[in-house]
This record gives structure tokens, C-alpha cells and sequence, in this order.
């Protein structure tokens, strides 16, 4: 049975209907994850690659919105999107110095302490402490055990107070 003009036109609205549904599903999803995923990946690769990760991620999402719309953590695989997608490092990550950055409450140490720090522990450690996540939501992000997370956070913290030759209150 040949469509009728009318059916055609319909079909038409139908699917028009169907792609702006997925298309403002993608946008409230990528305002969601875009900030959280800015902060892990800056973390984790300071300022120039961080935002570099982060675009080449939105790239990739936008391409593949479909895709991302039905993955179970399309957080985690945007997160590894951008770890695979930028560029490797070549030096350790530069954090600017607090007077740089506009933040002169930072201990001028943190940011040499923080690149001494493995990529997981300093990413671990300033999205909890940092940016007051809960360990659970790096965990997601990271595709990581909870767990994980604590050591990373524990061996991080440790390590921060013993280049800053911070000593614990007895």
C-alpha cells in the first residue's frame, strides 16, 4: 500500500519529533557531565592539555551523540576519550603558580607537589578535596572501585604533606 501525502508528511513530523527529543536529551546530558569532566581532566593534566582533553571529548561526543546517549558511564568513556584523544605528555603537567592562577590562598608549593604526585592520586585528590566530590562520583568517572579511590586519595594526600614537609598535629 503506497503512503499518501499526508502519511509522508507525518512520518516527516514523527522523525523531526523523535531527533529533537535525542538532540535536547544530549544537551542536558553534556551540560551535566561537560564541568565535571573539565575538572577531572584539567586535574589530571593540568590547564593546556586538560582543555585540550576536554574539547577533543566533545568532538568525539557530538560525533557519536547517539551512541553516548545509550552508554551505561558516558562520563568514564568521555574521560578516557579525552585521555586517549589528546595529545601524550611529553613534561609533567604545568600548574600555574597561585599568584598566576588569581588564587594567592594557595600554599605556593602545591603546585610543584602536585606534579609530583602520580596522575591518578592527583587527579583523585583534587576532584575529592579540591572540588568536593565524594569518592563514588571520581570512582564513576575514573571506572574505579570506591575503594581505589581512597588509596589513591590516602597515598596522594600523604605524599603532599611530605614534599610540603607538612607535619600532622599530635
Amino acid at each position: 500500500m503506497d503512503e499518501g501525502p499526508s502519511d509522508v508528511v507525518w512520518n516527516f513530523w514523527s522523525m523531526l519529533s523523535l531527533d529533537m527529543d535525542a538532540t535536547a536529551g544530549f544537551e542536558a546530558l553534556i551540560a551535566e557531565l561537560h564541568p565535571r569532566l573539565a575538572r577531572a581532566l584539567v586535574a589530571a593534566y593540568g590547564p593546556e592539555r586538560g582543555n585540550e582533553a576536554v574539547a577533543e571529548a566533545m568532538a568525539w561526543a557530538w560525533e557519536h551523540r547517539d551512541d553516548l546517549l545509550e552508554m551505561e558511564n558516558p562520563g568514564g568513556y568521555l574521560y578516557r576519550v579525552g585521555q586517549s584523544r589528546s595529545r601524550p605528555r611529553r613534561t609533567p603537567p604545568l600548574f600555574p603558580s597561585a599568584v598566576e592562577a588569581g588564587t594567592p590562598w594557595v600554599e605556593p608549593s602545591l603546585p610543584s607537589a602536585l606534579r609530583e604526585l602520580t596522575e591518578q592520586q592527583r587527579v583523585c585528590v583534587v576532584l575529592a578535596h579540591g572540588y568536593g566530590w565524594t569518592h563514588r562520583e571520581v570512582a564513576e568517572l575514573l571506572s574505579i572501585a570506591p575503594t581505589t579511590v581512597q588509596n589513591h586519595v590516602e597515598r596522594g594526600l600523604a605524599a603532599l604533606r611530605r614534599h610540603m614537609e607538612v607535619v600532622p598535629d599530635a
